[in-house]
C-alpha cells in the first residue's frame, strides 16, 4: 500500500503564467526536490499558486487554503532560487509557513535547468553557505540540468 503525501507548489509571482510543466515533470520523475520522496509514495498535488508577489502578500493566506485540502508539504518552486535576483525572502516564507500553519516546506520543485546554473555560476549567486543550503535540494547532475532547459 503506497503512503499518500498531498503536495502544495508554490511559485515566485514573476513567474505567474507558468504552467507548471517543469515542476508536475519533477513531481512525476521524482527528480529535484521530489526525489525525497520515495516510490511507495503517491504524491497529490492539492494546491498551486503564486506567493502574489514581493514581499509575498498571498504567503499569508495561501498555506491555509491550501491546507484545507490536506496538504503536507508545500514546496517553494526552483523559480524562487534561480530567478534574478533570486528571491530574498524565500528564508521568511518557508518559516513564516512552518510556524504559522505547521505545515513542512521544501525549497525548490524541479532541478535547475543548466542555463540557470552557469548564470549563476557566473555571477557567484549561491556561493554563500545559505544559498548553497537554499539550492541543495534542486541541484542535480549536469545531464539532468540539461534536460530541464
Amino acid at each position: 500500500m503506497k503512503n499518500k503525501i498531498k503536495i502544495g507548489i508554490i511559485i515566485c509571482d514573476r513567474y505567474c503564467n507558468c504552467a507548471g510543466g517543469k515542476c508536475f515533470r519533477a513531481m512525476k520523475d521524482r527528480e529535484g526536490a521530489f526525489s525525497i520522496y520515495s516510490e511507495n509514495d503517491e504524491l497529490e498535488l492539492v494546491g498551486y499558486t503564486t506567493c502574489g508577489g514581493c514581499p509575498g502578500g498571498n504567503i499569508e493566506y495561501a498555506p491555509e487554503e491550501i491546507k484545507k485540502n490536506g496538504v503536507d508539504v508545500i514546496h517553494l518552486a526552483t523559480g524562487f532560487v534561480v530567478g534574478y535576483p533570486p528571491c530574498p525572502y524565500i528564508t521568511h516564507y518557508k518559516n513564516f509557513i512552518k510556524d504559522k500553519f505547521g505545515v513542512d516546506v521544501v525549497n525548490g520543485t524541479h532541478p535547475i535547468p543548466e542555463k540557470y546554473f552557469k548564470t549563476h555560476s557566473t555571477l557567484g549567486t549561491w556561493n554563500s553557505s545559505e544559498w548553497k543550503k537554499l539550492i541543495e535540494p534542486t541541484l542535480v547532475d549536469g545531464k539532468t540540468r540539461l534536460a530541464y532547459d
